[in-house]
């Protein structure tokens, strides 16, 4: 119940508008009548003072169970557990950086300007120092930071070529990304495109950000993603436990790289704009356009893996 008129000012604060013919009064029960399923959970587990956010907790699965998973692939390959630690550090570093820098730089270059320190730091300095979390995170940054990081960690620590890296490390990241898209679920964010009403994924999102305009049954893009990660995941999976593609360093990450970016170029088209989307070619957005260099050096990448077999004894690392 409100006690004023709706304002263009204050709209965005209320979750659902009620339009009656007489006043409702305070003892009165009103509930939402619609065919559609909605989406409204709560934000996280509240711990006292603290609430733990599900988007960090999804963070928390995705570096946990590929820490995890990680370390049994290592005992399978018969790799010194030594070597996993640093590849956890540079990989915690890469992906956190480079998906922040990434989204800046592709969707909210602005912000270098009207408020530099929220890019490296979870806070806003505009209209005062507030702590926001990061709200923008860029899978594409991700990707490319993780290249260069890998990149390190291949030649100086594990010293193994980078690609023998990458294929392992393409697994956990399918999986992983899979977690990151249920955060943007529970935070009803990077959602969908309007569905038709009759469409079985229609979804109301009334937590969604009021960029994107009056609530409207969307699609849950985020839960397409996904499932095409998971699927991804388990093909990666069975692919290096019952062939030996895994001793020709390149091939499933050359793999993981097509199918990672089609799954993404494709939702894309359910998806709405994120942010100033200022790269476009003809109706393709962004996030499309980023993917096509990935998907094409994936293929390239499944070419010249040919050329880096090795033996199931090379595969070992040596002590």
């Amino acid at each position: 119940m409100i006690d004023t008129a709706p304002t263009t000012k204050n709209i965005t604060s209320f979750k659902y508008a009620v339009k009656s013919a007489k006043p409702i009064t305070a003892s009165e029960k009103v509930e939402l009548d619609t065919p559609f399923k909605i989406w409204d959970p709560s934000k996280g587990i509240k711990l006292g003072p603290v609430t733990l956010h599900f988007y960090s907790l999804m963070f928390v699965f995705a570096f946990g169970f590929g820490y995890v998973l990680m370390t049994k692939i290592f005992k399978i390959d018969n790799v010194n557990q030594k070597y996993l630690e640093p590849l956890f550090t540079w990989t915690l570093i890469g992906t956190i950086l480079g998906a922040r820098l990434g989204h800046v730089i592709f969707y909210q270059p602005e912000l270098f300007k009207e408020d530099f320190w929220s890019v490296f730091l979870p806070i806003s300095t505009k209209n005062g120092l507030k702590f926001t979390g990061f709200s923008g995170l860029a899978s594409h940054g991700a990707t490319i930071a993780l290249i260069f990081t890998t990149l390190y960690y291949s030649f100086k620590i594990i010293k193994k070529n980078p690609f023998w890296v990458y294929d392992r490390l393409g697994i956990v990241v399918a999986l992983g990304g899979a977690f990151v898209r249920m955060g943007n679920f529970f935070n009803s964010e990077i959602v969908g495109k309007p569905a038709a009403p009759n469409s079985p994924f229609a979804l109301l999102f009334p937590q969604q950000s009021s960029e994107y305009g009056v609530t409207v049954p969307r699609y849950p893009s985020q839960l397409f993603e996904a499932v095409g990660y998971v699927a991804l995941f388990i093909l990666l999976w069975v692919l290096y436990r019952k062939t030996d593609k895994k001793y020709q360093q390149g091939w499933l990450f050359g793999l993981f790289f097509i199918i990672l970016w089609a799954i993404r170029f494709f939702v894309e088209f359910l998806k709405e704009p994120q942010g100033d989307e200022f790269i476009q070619i003809g109706s393709l957005n962004t996030g499309q356009v980023l993917s096509i260099p990935f998907m094409i050096a994936g293929v390239v990448i499944m070419v010249v893996s040919k050329k880096f077999k090795i033996t199931q004894a090379e595969n070992e690392k040596p002590e």
